[in-house]
């Protein structure tokens, strides 16, 4: 019995429609690639440079040539790191950063988008199989009690599944 995938809110913008199908295709082929694909994604993705890793250094640049310009030239260039350290922190607490969507239009994925990802790969990969979950807890009982009895026998190729079909029910997990 396959695990019921609760429906999550729409995708909006086209724009994240775009990225989802793009998505969907990349994990497709790594589903088709194997271990060895997965493995070797999961390791670009650590190195991945996101919006906000991308908004967070650029702005640390800016407050530091603020300082030497105002060291060099005039008392005026503070105005340039005093702006930086704003913005840094509207991007600290808040949900939405200016210059962090600025990053995004340019194609950096957000941190969300590289974690969901990531544990969609982590997923087809099976690296949580083997964690239990509250259907295998409820079910122990029965399926001991079934294994007992002969059990219910399952064809090998019965457990062959749609790479596309299984990337799709991953993703959705992934979201929530």
């Amino acid at each position: 019995m396959s695990p019921q995938v609760v429906p999550t809110a729409p995708i909006a913008s086209p724009a994240q429609r775009s990225r989802h199908r793009e998505l969907e295709c990349r994990l497709a082929k790594l589903a088709d690639a194997g271990p060895q694909g997965i493995a070797d994604r999961l390791g670009q993705l650590d190195r991945e440079w996101t919006a906000g890793r991308m908004t967070k250094v650029v702005l640390g640049a800016v407050i530091l040539v603020g300082f030497a310009l105002t060291a060099l030239l005039h008392p005026w260039w503070l105005i340039l790191p005093a702006a930086a350290a704003l913005l840094l922190l509207q991007h600290t607490f808040s949900r939405t950063s200016w210059i962090a969507g600025m990053f995004r239009e340019m194609g950096f994925p957000s941190r969300c988008e590289v974690e969901q990802e990531k544990i969609a790969l982590r997923a087809l990969r099976g690296d949580f199989r083997h964690l239990p979950t509250l259907h295998d807890i409820e079910a122990k009982d029965d399926i001991s009690r079934l294994e007992g009895e002969g059990g219910i026998v399952v064809e090998p190729d019965a457990h062959k599944v749609d790479p596309h079909e299984a990337v799709k029910e991953v993703i959705e997990a992934a979201r929530q």
